[in-house]
């Protein structure tokens, strides 16, 4: 039956132009198989998330922007804690979660959220999110498909990675993807300040654009243009030159 799952999955694919796999392909099929409003996937190294691979739809861009901006979500929590993440009701989860993501995720329409791991082996790569416009637990096929997506997904982000320049993404995942490069780079400038490892920086970014109201790329932005420095005691904008 799992033989039979899996090669269903991989003949869709294929699409009919006969134009190959690509990321964009790949998040539509993890929707269109599991029967979901739309589906994205986070990149991750280590604990720090590098972006969004693909999405379908404006929707599950803003899941997979929240998520990255703010550090928490499905996503986040599947691949911390190795295993699927299921949240059948955002609006009125039986075990409140995600406090800062949960309000804006649901003001955009999701009201199921769904987090796979992705990995090859002992290699974690990342995520795979999927959402539903109304609550409701994934079925027992649902569920099922969706971890051999996860399989496939991972395998497929390995082939297109596959003959990149070491240290660089390969330039068929780059289309339609969002690496957040402006974010690496500030977090790099900001643990250089603070004497910190990259991924504490990335936790300060955050922690002053949510105290500040603020998008974290613009954040970002200032931090890389030096219009915005780290102190090591407050974290607080320090004056520029």
């Amino acid at each position: 039956m799992a033989g039979e799952r899996r090669q269903g999955i991989l003949s869709k694919l294929v699409d009919s132009t006969g134009a190959g796999l690509g990321t964009k392909r790949l998040c539509e099929v993890c929707a269109a198989v599991t029967g979901m409003s739309g589906a994205g996937i986070m990149l991750m190294s280590g604990d720090v998330p590098r972006g969004s691979v693909c999405t379908t739809d404006d929707v599950s861009n803003i899941i997979e922007q929240l998520q990255y901006d703010l550090g928490e979500g499905p996503c986040v929590d599947a691949f911390r804690q190795d295993r699927p993440v299921l949240e059948p009701d955002l609006d009125s989860p039986s075990t409140p979660r995600w406090l800062a993501f949960r309000g804006p995720a649901v003001e955009a329409g999701v009201r199921a959220v769904f987090g796979f791991p992705l990995r090859v082996g002992a290699v974690r790569l990342g995520a795979l999110n999927l959402y539903r416009d109304r609550p409701g637990p994934l079925t027992d096929d649902q569920h099922a498909d969706a971890l051999i997506l996860t399989d496939v997904a991972a395998q497929a982000l390995l082939v297109l990675q596959a003959g990149a320049t070491p240290g660089k993404i390969a330039a068929t995942l780059e289309v339609g993807a969002n690496f957040q490069y402006v974010v690496h780079q500030a977090s790099g400038m900001v643990a250089a300040q603070l004497d910190v490892g990259v991924g504490q920086a990335l936790v300060r970014l955050r922690a002053h654009a949510f105290g500040n109201d603020r998008p974290l790329a613009e954040v970002a932005q200032d931090v890389v243009a030096r219009r915005l420095r780290f102190d090591d005691r407050s974290g607080e904008r320090d004056p520029v030159p």
